[in-house]
């Protein structure tokens, strides 16, 4: 226990250092730095991301703070029921007015990977069945791709895709759109093979057409 508890103090005595060493960096470059940053905050992107350890959101764009709202769960996911992200994207969008969203997915996704098998995954049942969802809407494509780690990759992708159509269905996104043409919203996944950010060329416009034939809340009332 002794052990244990020492590698702790040893890990967080590392971390309380990182931040000294931080504000001590940021405020010998600029004196005002954190009184400004105390002011408030007006990033003009929101980025839903997935938890996975390895994709930092700000370090892989590198943002500094102040200038991306950050969500982050299992898989990159915008769920209708899931309060939780919903709330971020009305308050981004609603309060902070961002002018880009961004879902960010990344190849390796163990949220995907567990989603495309068949196993009972106790609590994580529900969460999973929304990606199984999306590989029920794009079968036909899925299925005719022979390498598993191609469809595994395409199915991050099209999670994405989906992930980016469920916030231009929320009443907040049409709302904001109809009366300022924005936010625009992308699609992009993080190769960590390679350390690139990819962008998927989401077909925003198109998309918006869509949505707007089926989900319309009738928000131009």
């Amino acid at each position: 226990m002794n052990f244990m508890a020492d590698r702790e103090r040893t890990f967080f005595d590392k971390v309380f250092e990182n931040n000294r060493k931080w504000v001590a960096e940021k405020s010998a470059v600029d004196p005002a730095y954190f009184s400004k940053l105390a002011e408030g905050q007006n990033p003009e992107v929101l980025f839903v991301g997935c938890s996975d350890s390895r994709v930092s959101a700000e370090e892989l764009m590198g943002a500094h703070p102040g200038e991306v709202f950050v969500h982050r769960n299992i898989s990159n996911m915008v769920g209708s029921t899931d309060l939780n992200a919903l709330s971020v994207v009305e308050y981004a969008i609603g309060a902070l007015q961002v002018k880009h969203v961004v879902i960010c997915g990344h190849y390796g996704c163990g949220g995907v990977k567990a989603a495309m098998q068949a196993q009972d995954l106790g609590l994580l049942n529900p969460w999973l069945r929304r990606i199984r969802d999306v590989y029920r809407l794009h079968r036909a494509e899925l299925d005719a791709i022979a390498d598993d780690h191609e469809r595994y990759d395409r199915l991050v992708e099209l999670n994405v895709e989906e992930q980016c159509i469920n916030v231009i269905k929320t009443a907040v996104f049409q709302k904001a759109y109809l009366k300022t043409r924005a936010p625009a919203v992308h699609a992009w996944v993080f190769d960590m093979r390679t350390g690139r950010l990819v962008d998927l060329h989401f077909d925003f416009a198109g998309k918006l057409g869509e949505i707007r034939q089926i989900y319309d809340l009738g928000t131009s009332l």
